[in-house]
């Protein structure tokens, strides 16, 4: 097993970000040591463990787990996507200047802790697995090892009697081994102990007792609250969610480096805070709609538009979008959207709308050149506004991703982040998605969770919330106007001096 400390690569987040110690690997007889040596480097700090294990050695797991509850530390089953520098890689610099070794991000899909993992895993204070994320555990394999010793003794005779002066190996050889597949009594027993000392139901170990050590037996989130092997039914963005470190008071796993801040642009200066206003609750602007085309030069005179919709979903949402579509004829031009979210009814009619007219809805963030359409002076060139599409630093959360949901094409790229929950209407979130023809598995993935949670690209795919991994530029990059047949939403504008550079007529 490998432990390496990694730091949150969530847009926007910096230049305060969770940090986690990533532990992936088998649980060998040295692994607690180098956790110990991992926990003395960072000098006291409480970082929850994100593990991803297939198990290993028993001894080894008890010994990782105390170690865990002595610090406590908090742990997770989770995977960690590494960019720029990988654990195993020599001589990188990628991370050089940032003020951590590692940078990435912790999601639960296909990660797992078997076997021994989840006697590790329980050392946790607080302990999550997730819907996403596989715990199994099974009967504890012991393997006997057998060893022909042949001793040289060395004795003396004193008053007619032999007096060993030593003894020593002369020779060592194996002589075969065998296993067992069943814990002893005295196994048992410390486990039991253990699980105890833990805070851990005993359900686990007789789970443990009725798997044959030839299978594993996954243990299912509810199964596992029963039996206090977890804490609740959150998975590792509990602990490692970009968005944690806007809490008040800060998550102990929260670091801020005062370097990684986003700088300003060129001949800017930093605005003056303003002072605090308790009574006035700073909120995102309302939803806005507008028509916006490309500006990529690769794609002049034959560009793509695209409606743009970023603000917080209110009940003028879905008649501000009405509005718009009926200006557009029976054009489907894609919905580019970044939101917060807001009221749920809305953002329902609003995907309800987007679902009626086979509308295509990507996560990303409009950029526009020239001038911004909520200043008055700014006015349309042609029916549109110019700008680009960005999906870095984008966000789509609660209400918004239901509005999402409504789209033919649904994506949300790599830089774009998207979280949801059930905001308290259980069963009329259910009847839409099932509307939508959203699979079951979204519901099934955020119905047992009361804050909101990061969703990650491969458990949005795998739910089908999104439709492909790609990002807006699949509906909005320079080049699709290429493609034959020509998309809906590529419009050719005629040049300002294609009169004048016309050819003249004989």
């Amino acid at each position: 097993m490998r432990f390496v400390v990694v730091r949150s690569n969530a847009p926007g987040c910096e230049p305060t970000c969770p940090e986690w110690i990533s532990a992936e690997g088998t649980i060998e007889a040295g692994t607690p040591a180098l956790l110990k040596r991992a926990l003395k480097k960072l000098g006291g700090r409480k970082l929850p463990v994100v593990v991803d294990s297939p198990g290993g050695n028993v001894d080894a797991a008890l010994a990782l787990g105390r170690l865990i509850r002595k610090n406590k530390l908090d742990i997770a089953v989770g995977k960690t996507r590494f960019e720029g520098c990988l654990p195993d890689e020599k001589d990188c610099t990628d991370s050089e200047g940032k003020g951590a070794g590692y940078f990435g991000t912790a999601y639960a899909d296909g990660s797992i802790c078997n076997s021994a993992c989840p006697l590790m895993f329980s050392g946790g204070v607080r302990r999550v697995v997730g819907q996403w994320a596989f715990l199994g555990v099974h009967q504890i394999t012991t393997t006997y090892v057998k060893t022909k010793l042949q001793y040289r003794t060395t004795y003396r005779v004193v008053n007619g009697k032999k007096k060993i002066i030593g003894t020593k190996v002369v020779s060592r050889k194996n002589a075969g081994s065998y296993k067992t597949y069943e814990m002893s009594k005295a196994v048992e027993k410390r486990l039991a102990a253990y699980l105890k000392e833990m805070g851990v139901g005993q359900g686990v170990l007789t789970t443990m007792k009725n798997t044959p050590a030839s299978g594993i037996h996954q243990l299912v989130p509810e199964s596992m609250l029963r039996m206090d092997l977890v804490t609740s039914l959150d998975s590792v963005d509990l602990f490692t969610a970009g968005t944690i470190c806007r809490a008040n008071p800060l998550p102990a796993n929260c670091r801020e480096i005062p370097a990684n801040r986003p700088a300003l642009p060129a001949g800017s200066e930093p605005a003056e805070v303003p002072p605090a206003q308790p009574e006035i609750a700073l909120r995102e602007q309302d939803m806005r709609f507008v028509v916006v085309r490309g500006i990529n030069p690769l794609c002049n005179p034959d560009c793509p538009e695209w409606i743009s919709a970023e603000g917080a979903i209110t009940p003028q949402t879905p008649q501000k979008l009405r509005q718009l579509l009926a200006t557009l004829g029976n054009r489907r031009l894609p919905v580019v959207i970044s939101s917060r979210g807001g009221d749920l009814s809305s953002a329902l009619a609003a995907g309800r709308l987007i679902h009626e007219k086979k509308l295509d809805v990507a996560v990303a963030r409009t950029d526009f050149v020239g001038c911004d359409p909520a200043k008055a002076d700014c006015l349309a060139d042609d029916g549109a506004y110019a700008g680009l599409s960005i999906d870095a630093g984008a966000e789509c959360d609660s209400a918004c991703a239901l509005m999402l949901a409504g789209g033919a094409r649904r994506l949300v790229g790599p830089q774009a982040r998207l979280s949801l929950y059930l905001m308290g209407q259980r069963q009329v979130v259910k009847a839409y998605l099932e509307e939508m023809a959203i699979g079951p598995g979204l519901f099934t993935a955020i119905e047992r969770r009361s804050v909101e949670r990061q969703l990650e690209p491969e458990m949005m795919l795998k739910v089908g919330l999104t439709t492909g991994p790609q990002s807006v530029d699949a509906l909005t990059g320079a080049t699709i106007c290429n493609a034959s047949p020509k998309p809906d939403t590529c419009r050719m504008v005629p040049s300002p001096n294609a009169q004048a550079d016309a050819p003249a007529r004989l």
